[in-house]
């Protein structure tokens, strides 16, 4: 049994090994709930890259006062028994959870030269002040998280979307 353990103890720690050693995939400092995934949605595009943004749910509690019995009260007034209550608490789903998956660049698309663009998209658009390094690192997700959050997207990792939209990937066309 610890032999079967162990085995299994290693085969996860070699699979986080090499999540992490992927670029954009792991040690992305991104919430649990955004991550680049090699997991598509049903019917995507073969070939084609993906993230996913999980808007969580949010639950409310909620607590009330519930009769179970009414006061008992005489007729001039007088309370002869006061009414008894129970609290009752619930929790109630205010908005539900939410999955939003979105094209991205894939990860062999990712070079030190197209990030190095996309810092200077950034810079020149006043949400980037770091060094134009060429690596996708806390400074430029967090820049690419400020370019993307008014168009709906709040994540770090970078959406083919973002990325059309700062003229850094060919916009296809029809016909």
């Amino acid at each position: 049994m610890t032999l079967i353990r162990s085995i299994l103890h290693t085969a996860i720690l070699s699979g986080l090994a090499a999540c992490a050693s992927q670029p954009g995939l792991g040690g992305l400092g991104e919430p649990e709930v955004t991550r680049l995934t090699q997991i598509a949605p049903p019917g995507a595009a073969p070939g084609t890259c993906w993230g996913k943004n999980v808007t969580p749910a949010i639950i409310e509690t909620v607590t009330q006062q519930v009769i179970l019995q009414p006061a008992q009260v005489m007729t001039d007034g007088t309370v002869t028994q006061p009414a008894i209550y129970k609290t009752e608490t619930l929790q109630e789903i205010v908005r539900e959870r939410r999955e939003t998956w979105f094209l991205t660049p894939c990860p062999k698309d990712m070079s030190p030269e197209f990030i190095a663009s996309v810092q200077r998209a950034l810079a020149a658009r006043g949400l980037y002040r770091g060094d134009i390094s060429g690596t996708m690192n806390a400074s430029t997700r967090a820049a690419v998280r400020r370019y993307q959050k008014p168009q709906g997207l709040d994540s770090g990792i970078l959406s083919l979307a973002a990325a059309r939209k700062l003229g850094l990937v060919e916009v296809e066309q029809e016909g």
